[in-house]
């Protein structure tokens, strides 16, 4: 299957080598305006150098295509990819609102390509497997989810706020996990350290029934990818960075006091440090993108998947005061 990586800057570099290495395809061009970095990339994984992503789609005539670019080109870039009846993988978010996504989609499904959105974190190893933890009951009902994803602000990132560009992934993995979408949605966030974009966010999203809290900034000094967990029967503690997840399994009895009250005594929990078979999530994505088109299925992450978690984020922002 021949592929394409349109845009090369940290993803999209990233995407080319990953391509590079998959036996399954051939790398076959890379299309960026930018010649020098361009070229660079296109000569480290023996492919073609185009500076117009049009002239590319044309000559190399792609099965499927990685679209890399910056958010705010995501639409025009895309429409660009599906016009031509090619496959593609848009980097997340779908789009930079939510009219733009759903013309998108609309037009992919009208040509019959398949369209998948880059967020990334559904193939972590270690959400694959809490996932399966909580779909099997081990840790019962879900109360609460909290994330936490800080740092500082990466200089790359010039047209989209903390929301958009980084809260997307725990918006996404929230709905994934609990297999539904919050009813009622609370925010709080402002501009610290720039003037024309926010850059911290306090998310409080509720699930009938269960509660989802995200922090988001680029303030924090330090890089900070955590999940945690909690249901009636455990306790979960999850790295994004390190796969790395710690189970607590609660234990605990009911029982009436001498005085008739209800009472609920805790033991001590029997901690689990899980096991997870890492690998990059990356390469995961990929590779499901590239076996969606040979089997003819839907990706892990779909189009409409990528509207649903852009119209919660759209929502976020206009509470985000």
């Amino acid at each position: 299957m021949r592929v394409c990586v349109i845009g090369t800057g940290i993803m999209g570099k990233n995407h080319a080598r990953v391509y590079h290495e998959m036996d399954c395809v051939k790398l076959v061009g890379i299309a960026d305006p930018d010649r020098k970095r361009g070229k660079e990339i296109a000569e480290m994984y023996g492919c073609c150098y185009y500076g117009n992503h049009i002239e590319m789609l044309e000559k190399e005539k792609p099965d499927a295509v990685s679209v890399c670019v910056p958010t705010s080109l995501h639409y025009a870039v895309g429409m660009d990819v599906i016009k031509s009846g090619v496959n593609l993988l848009i980097e997340k978010p779908i789009a930079d609102n939510v009219q733009k996504a759903e013309e998108l989609v609309k037009l992919a499904d009208e040509k019959g390509v398949c369209l998948s959105v880059g967020h990334i974190e559904r193939f972590n190893p270690a959400v694959q497997y809490l996932k399966r933890l909580i779909d099997r009951g081990k840790l019962g009902k879900i109360t609460s989810i909290l994330a936490r994803r800080v740092g500082i602000m990466p200089p790359r990132i010039k047209d989209a706020n903390v929301v958009i560009d980084i809260a997307v992934h725990d918006i996404d993995v929230f709905g994934y996990l609990l297999g539904k979408e919050p009813e009622k949605i609370y925010a709080s966030g402002g501009k610290a350290l720039v003037n024309d974009r926010e850059d911290y966010a306090d998310i409080f999203l509720k699930y009938n029934g269960t509660n989802g809290l995200i922090e988001v900034n680029w303030i924090t000094p330090v890089k900070i990818r955590m999940l945690n967990v909690t249901g009636t029967k455990g306790y979960v503690q999850l790295n994004y960075i390190t796969q790395e997840l710690t189970l607590y399994e609660s234990v605990y009895e009911r029982k009436f006091d001498e005085f008739g009250d209800f009472v609920v005594n805790f033991g001590e929990p029997k901690k689990k440090v899980v096991e997870v078979k890492k690998d990059e999530p990356l390469r995961l994505e990929l590779s499901n993108f590239i076996e969606s088109i040979k089997d003819g299925k839907d990706p892990m992450v779909t189009g409409d998947d990528g509207i649903r978690v852009l119209k919660i984020a759209a929502e976020i922002m206009k509470v985000c005061g």
